[in-house]
């Protein structure tokens, strides 16, 4: 895609321009778009200097010409019948697309529709019969893009924090209504289970300490998540301790690599719940650097116990799995814990505060 880019930019034939991809380990961020900034930077000076040169941003320079994940704001409701069951799951969002930025030729290929924003909303391995999905289009002005997790983070936890609401209003227990929704998914009962299992779901927690629990389908592979936080109420800083995870992915062809993998998808999943947060004033990102822009430190992160349930189903991807579930498992914790709901992320000292006010 830069090839294509930086051919435009030079005004010659594409198949004039050789790009060399480095290759490097974790290099997370500005890949894959077709006008990525710094490589046409690179282009332009090189054209009139008429020499090599090498561009480097800073982190400054990345952070404030990022590219976003959408803003989104959810109305949910369920119809339960006189049983109690789910019958009909009713869900809109309002958000900003995300590939007329990240990649404006394919989505003019897909005759404009764009489907990063609606990832996770349907809710396949739950047994509820009626379902809708809306989505309203918002166009804020902010260029957006994926981040890790792409539309399962924002919209699972929605979906998983409304089940929890569910469960509280037919007063059972959350797990129990997550098995009861998976009747017809063996899987999912079985990592239901076995991260209710690891976790000792139910015995009771040390004093000022709650769990919370999150499940999700991310494009077939399963995954079930629970956290186990406190609050300082003068603060208002939540503290993740523990948090367990069990995950079938179908054959794990590398098992030690696909826990890595989701150890650092706990990580984004816990910088996106607690911390993260880019604000626009006049236009223009506040934020510079990590002193301001709080991504998570090792004094931040809890015990992580996580457990593959290697099955002969086909592989089905474990890149970013577990980074939706960090979210709905801590605001499923918050509410257990003080009973009072956390509906925005970051879940920030501030919210928090303004939710134990309420």
């Amino acid at each position: 895609m830069a090839t294509d880019a930086c051919a435009k930019v030079l005004g010659i034939p594409r198949e004039k321009v050789t790009l060399h991809y480095t290759l490097l380990g974790g290099g997370f961020g500005r890949r894959g778009h077709r006008d990525e900034e710094f490589i046409i930077d690179a282009v332009l000076l090189s054209k009139e200097a008429r020499r090599p040169v090498k561009m480097t941003w800073t982190r400054e320079d990345d952070v404030h010409n990022g590219r976003l994940r959408p803003i989104t704001a959810h109305y949910l409701r369920a119809g339960l019948d006189s049983a109690g069951n789910i019958v009909a799951w009713h869900q809109r969002l309002a958000g900003d697309r995300v590939t007329p930025y990240q990649d404006p030729i394919r989505y003019k290929a897909a005759g404009e529709k764009d489907f990063i924003l609606m990832l996770g909303v349907e809710l396949r391995s739950y047994d509820i019969a009626n379902q809708y999905c809306g989505q309203i289009y918002r166009n804020s002005g902010v260029r957006t893009s994926s981040l890790r997790g792409i539309g399962y983070t924002a919209n699972k936890f929605v979906t998983e924090a409304f089940l929890d609401e569910i469960a509280a209003k037919r007063g059972i227990d959350p797990v129990a209504l997550r098995l009861e929704l998976l009747k017809n998914t063996p899987r999912g009962r079985a990592v239901v289970e076995r991260v209710a299992a690891m976790a000792n779901w139910g015995a009771k927690t040390a004093d000022g300490r709650a769990r919370g629990f999150a499940f999700i389908d991310y494009s077939n592979s399963l995954l079930g998540g629970i956290a186990e936080i406190s609050v300082n109420r003068t603060t208002g800083e939540i503290k993740v301790h523990d948090f367990w995870c069990a995950m079938d992915c179908g054959i794990p062809v590398q098992p030690d690599n696909v826990i890595a993998q989701q150890e650092s998808s706990i990580v984004y999943g816990l910088g996106m719940a607690l911390t993260e947060r880019i604000t626009i004033k006049d236009g223009a990102v506040e934020q510079s650097n990590f002193y301001d822009y709080q991504v998570m430190r090792m004094r931040d992160l809890p015990q992580m116990h996580i457990e593959l349930l290697a099955t002969d189903n086909h592989p089905t991807g474990a890149g970013q799995m577990a980074t939706p579930l960090v979210a709905p498992a801590i605001a499923n914790a918050f509410a257990a814990l003080t009973g009072k709901r956390l509906r925005e992320t970051p879940m920030t000292p501030e919210r928090v505060k303004k939710a134990l006010a309420t």
